[in-house]
């Protein structure tokens, strides 16, 4: 792989319609090392951005025409409050891309020493004694 510059495309994809995957939509993907930008719209656009260190999880479905026709949806669960959850539909090289959200998210997460934890009631003690 060549080498890139900081911050420049990774994966650049159109959300496509389901016949075909051919692209006729106007969403446009675009990911970076450190952020995910949805693009939307025709008449109105809607630019949206989301950093990858608040990516917590990502999840791929594929139904059965999606599979004939090379495609994929990504959900990414996120800490962003805009998109909790940001959904790339019907993208090619879906399985590809949500391989490397899942890296990117956690590189991100470490360079910018940021930790992620979560409530499993570990002061349960302290409220059955009140």
């Amino acid at each position: 792989m060549a080498e890139r510059k900081e911050n420049e495309f990774v994966y650049r994809e159109r959300k496509r319609i389901l016949f075909f995957g051919l692209p006729w939509t106007f969403t446009k993907y675009m990911i970076t090392d450190d952020m995910i930008t949805v693009d939307s719209g025709f008449f109105k656009t809607v630019e949206d951005d989301c950093y990858m260190y608040k990516v917590q999880d990502v999840k791929l479905t594929a139904t059965l025409l999606e599979r004939m026709f090379g495609l994929g949806t990504i959900t990414c669960y996120t800490g962003d409050v805009t998109h909790q959850i940001l959904t790339l539909t019907h993208i090619k090289h879906a399985k590809e891309i949500k391989n490397y959200l899942l890296q990117a998210s956690e590189q991100a997460r470490m360079k910018r020493r940021t930790l992620h934890t979560q409530d499993i009631g570990a002061d349960m003690e302290e409220r059955l004694e009140e």
